[in-house]
């Protein structure tokens, strides 16, 4: 295994965690057409969606909105609506709701909104029905989404509520990367897992993060720790035992309506859009390195340069507040000049507010690394993974720093051609003291103001787990993606209860 997911601490399990035992809470009430629900949902999503936008752009009553010609126009796109739906994964099969973030669904549904409202205008045209003014269009996919991701909430609810098991997962294998899965769960209660064990024999060391998950039982108590305590799901993550005994423990589970998932061997190099292919009944993981087009890079240029002009002048009061109150506070600059890496390698220097104090001691974080590298730093759950600088931090710099406003200067990098609106992290030059060869694959792209592990980790990830992250995203972009993250950065900054400081 990579430094991925480096040991900084051997600890030893806590006083009072011993192997656990408990009767299940009751029998699974396992979940009928849930895929045909959400088939009724965007149904009736689409068909709301149109009412909604023929009220809001006339001045019709209620019943002159529901006119045979917009249910016409619905139900000609519907089958548009139903196939790019189901090739992007929005109906999985199995009654089980996957593990996967409701931002990332949003973004999926609004892309079909999208291709939806598209075809809408199309049919409107080839049949002459009529054409929709582009404020039509808007509303309707506007209230289309809301009510399609409002349905399918919905949906997930209810179907966690009659299939208690289905949300509640235990770990096999309790070791490095069986706890590593352990602290992505409970980081991110979305995912809609209630993660109650482990199952392996006890590990060497424990992360301080995962302290509070009880060790279930041996895999030989597997059967009975699934009956017992209604388990829905089994993440398999590299138990101690042999494959081969672990193959014949888990392989049954499946008979019985439990949802199994591996961790692949090598998964450091897998990013999100890895894929299966089948060789003779043999699936085999592929990742197939990617050739961005000049096209794309281009449009992602393009999206730089308006998403940082735009932010700019939305973002020129704050600039003039903190022209006014950061010197006022603590004598010295508004603005903190700091070299980076960029693209290749190159150093420039990036901007962020200043939230320190002029003379803080910049050794701090140098020794920060070294000790997060090297084993002697690790974080607790609810801790942080980056340097508490509280000690030189200003008060305006601690709500700066808990907001991520600080780096809003960084959107004058981006028009320079320095940054770009979503990359890896922009890296010192000591940092790299600290890489494995692979972690200079982050230097193909240029750094971004915010990133994959900003979003789906933020101040909770490990410095070399944000190093993965960088490499995954170069590996992985597509302008997809970017829009995906750029998109999930507001709520993501929004949702965090607790920021570095």
């Amino acid at each position: 295994m990579s430094n991925a997911a480096p040991w900084t601490e051997a600890l030893d399990r806590p006083a009072g965690q011993e192997v656990v035992r408990r009767s299940g809470a009751g029998a699974s009430l396992p979940v009928v057409g849930r895929s045909g629900l959400l088939v009724a949902i965007d149904v009736l999503a689409l068909l709301l969606g149109a009412v909604v936008a023929s009220l809001f752009t006339s001045a019709r009553p209620i019943a002159g909105a529901l006119d045979p010609k917009t249910l016409q126009l619905v139900a000609a796109t519907l089958p548009a609506w139903l196939v790019g739906a189901h090739l992007s994964g929005l109906y999985r099969p199995g009654g089980l709701p996957a593990v996967h973030p409701t931002a990332a669904e949003r973004w999926d549904v609004a892309q079909l909104v999208l291709v939806a409202g598209a075809a809408l205008v199309l049919v409107a045209i080839a049949s002459r029905i009529g054409r929709a003014a582009a404020s039509e269009l808007a509303v309707f996919g506007a209230a289309a989404v809301s009510f399609a991701v409002t349905g399918r909430l919905a949906v997930r609810a209810l179907s966690q509520r009659l299939d208690g098991s289905s949300g509640t997962a235990v770990i096999v294998g309790a070791g490095d990367v069986g706890q590593l899965v352990a602290r992505k769960l409970l980081r991110h209660p979305e995912y809609g897992l209630k993660l109650v064990g482990f199952v392996d024999a006890p590990p060497k060391r424990w992360r301080r993060d995962v302290a509070k998950v009880p060790l279930l039982g041996a895999l030989d108590d597997l059967a009975s720790i699934v009956r017992e305590l209604d388990v829905g799901r089994v993440i398999v993550a590299f138990s101690r035992e042999s494959d081969e005994d672990t193959l014949a423990l888990v392989r049954p589970l499946l008979g019985h309506h439990v949802h199994v998932d591996v961790v692949p061997r090598m998964f450091e190099m897998m990013g999100p859009q890895a894929g299966l292919l089948d060789v003779e009944g043999m699936p085999l993981v592929s990742v197939s390195p990617r050739a961005p087009s000049a096209v794309a890079l281009r449009a992602k240029r393009l999206i730089d340069v308006a998403g940082a002009t735009l932010g700019l002048i939305l973002a020129a009061p704050l600039f003039l507040w903190a022209w006014w109150r950061i010197p006022r506070e603590s004598p010295g600059p508004v603005l903190h000049r700091q070299v980076r890496l960029g693209a290749d390698m190159r150093e420039f220097t990036m901007l962020k507010f200043r939230t320190m104090a002029a003379d803080a001691d910049q050794s701090a974080h140098e020794a920060y690394i070294e000790r997060a590298m090297s084993g002697t730093h690790f974080a607790a759950l609810g801790e942080l993974y980056k340097l508490d600088r509280s000690d030189v931090v200003t008060r305006t710099g601690r709500w700066l720093r808990r907001t991520s406003l600080d780096e809003l200067p960084q959107l004058i990098n981006v028009l320079q051609g320095k940054m770009s609106l979503v990359g890896p992290r922009p890296c010192l030059a000591y940092e790299t003291a600290h890489f494995s060869r692979h972690h200079y694959e982050r230097f193909l792209t240029r750094p971004g103001l915010t990133g994959l592990w900003q979003v789906t980790a933020r101040a909770h990830a490990s410095f070399a787990e944000a190093l993965e992250m960088d490499v995954a995203y170069v590996r992985d972009w597509s302008l997809a993606l970017d829009l995906r993250l750029i998109a999930r950065t507001p709520v993501e900054v929004l949702r965090q209860r607790k920021a570095t400081v």
